[in-house]
């Protein structure tokens, strides 16, 4: 017999310890969940630190230091959300690590907010309310301050329940919302809040159809060929040459506006010079990691990791020239007004304001960011790297499409939109395409269920009749996320502007 079985005082002290080592683990584990809100209170206090240095013995530095705060609080709140869109799908392919992917989306981030943003920045998010009407300075700076406030919540709540929502809708919805609390309904430009109302529809559905459009033109040309090495070979080197051409149009025209100015000819120009040498280029480099490789799915699945990698860090490159004026604008806005005691419409960015959009954004996306970045590429629907090749493509041509129109458009409705797009043209490419019913016959391949296995991950719906309940079970888009991450995107807007308005009472009560 054991002596814990014959000692009861040996029993009650293994059983003492047991629950000690319980204690632990739980308080290892809850420690471990508040590591990542301390470090990012710890960045809020070297923010205002930060920005005291710059203002120490100005009359009014107490309310430039709260609101770089605040800045800071929502540049982090947007390296948690917005940044996912730019590396979840190379991710949810297995092209890259989650570590890879965070530390190329930090430093592109980084490197496109500090070499590419914009030094001026329109105060009031493209002309939606009159400043002139908001009436003095002071209740300019409230209105700023409840704008940043309400937008970071509403963005640290959409991350909190798994929503990529856009963050220039958040702060639009901020703008208006004080604005409307500070001189009424008369003072929004209803016209331009239609505009972005109506990008709501048209950015996704451009989005899905382009990135639909280009996985029905892989897979016709190239997955299901009997000799996909030699097709790959022929028809790869031109995507890579459509990605180059577009990413090298896109940055010219909205990325590096601030480096050189060019006119929308001059982006076509350059888009079409990297798009022909990279052609060039492109066919060299596909021949050389296609030698070799076995007629398979997956050998193109390797030949496609190089360009989405490229892709992702351009992706981020051109997110952190672009969007961190939603984190920054407004606080430029409050450092001029209360510098100048004067309301303008636009300001230019002093670089300390700057350095913390740069720093915000990347430090949210390290510590909070792994979270969405696994939704957009692993919840929403399977992706490999052909199909998150084609939602970056189409990321990129849609902005391009939109800025040639002159038309609003959310870069993070459509990238979600390309995955959507791509994920619904697979349901019905699966159960209705002719071309991959025959290719399967010429194989000699069975089609098969989920729980079945094949080479080819298409075969994932079986053609044949069943229960609604088994076809839902199928289904290779999940229904919940598309609701939760549509009822996300309809809100942000009105709630971002409601919570702004209420915010803006209380502080211009507190005044």
């Amino acid at each position: 017999m054991s002596e814990s079985a014959t000692n009861p005082r040996k029993q009650t002290l293994d059983k003492d310890l047991d629950k000690l080592v319980h204690v632990e683990e739980a308080t290892t584990t809850v420690a471990r969940g508040l590591v990542a809100p301390g470090l990012g209170l710890l960045f809020l206090a070297l923010t205002a630190i930060f920005a005291a240095t710059y203002t120490f013995g100005e009359p009014r530095a107490v309310i430039i230091i709260a609101a770089a705060a605040i800045g800071a609080y929502m540049a982090l709140n947007i390296g948690a959300n917005d940044v996912a869109n730019n590396v979840g799908p190379a991710v949810g392919a297995k092209a890259m690590t989650l570590g890879g992917a965070l530390l190329i989306a930090a430093v592109f981030e980084s490197a496109g907010a500090l070499i590419a943003g914009g030094d001026v920045v329109d105060t009031i998010s493209k002309g939606i309310i009159d400043p002139a009407a908001v009436g003095t300075p002071e209740a300019f700076v409230r209105a700023m301050m409840a704008a940043l406030i309400s937008s970071a919540l509403w963005i640290n709540l959409a991350t909190w329940i798994g929503a990529p929502v856009s963050t220039t809708h958040s702060v639009v919805g901020g703008v208006m919302g004080a604005g409307i609390a500070a001189a009424g309904f008369s003072s929004v430009d209803w016209s331009t809040m239609m505009q972005i109302a109506a990008s709501w529809v048209v950015s996704p559905l451009v989005g899905g159809v382009i990135a639909a459009l280009f996985l029905a033109f892989i897979k016709t040309a190239i997955i299901y060929q009997d000799d996909k090495i030699s097709a790959a070979r022929r028809w790869l080197p031109l995507l890579i040459a459509i990605m180059a051409g577009a990413f090298a149009a896109y940055l010219t025209l909205k990325g590096l506006k601030k480096v050189f100015p060019v006119s929308g000819t001059g982006a076509g120009i350059i888009g079409l010079a990297f798009f022909a040498v990279t052609w060039f280029l492109a066919h060299l480099f596909v021949h050389a990691q296609s030698e070799g490789l076995e007629n398979r799915n997956q050998s193109l699945r390797s030949l496609f990791k190089v360009p989405l990698v490229i892709s992702a860090a351009l992706l981020s490159f051109a997110h952190g020239a672009n969007d961190v004026a939603n984190a920054v604008g407004p606080l430029a806005a409050i450092v001029f007004t209360v510098h100048e005691s004067a309301v303008n419409t636009t300001v230019t960015i002093p670089l300390w304001v700057m350095i913390i959009g740069a720093a915000g954004i990347s430090i949210g996306l390290v510590l909070f960011g792994p979270k969405l970045i696994r939704m957009v590429g692993e919840q929403i629907t399977k992706l490999n790297p052909m199909r998150a090749f084609c939602v970056a493509l189409s990321a990129a041509i849609t902005v391009i499409i939109a800025s040639g129109l002159g038309l609003p458009i959310s870069s993070t409705h459509t990238a979600v939109g390309a995955i959507f797009g791509v994920g619904f043209f697979r349901e019905w490419y699966t159960a209705h395409s002719k071309r991959r019913r025959a290719y399967l016959e010429r194989k000699g391949v069975r089609l098969k269920t989920d729980n079945g296995t094949s080479d080819d991950d298409d075969l994932e719906i079986e053609l044949q009749k069943t229960s609604r309940e088994e076809i839902a079970r199928r289904k290779l888009v999940r229904r919940a996320h598309v609701r939760t991450i549509v009822a996300a995107w309809v809100t942000t807007v009105p709630a971002a502007a409601l919570l702004s308005a209420g915010i803006f009472l209380v502080l211009d009560f507190i005044a």
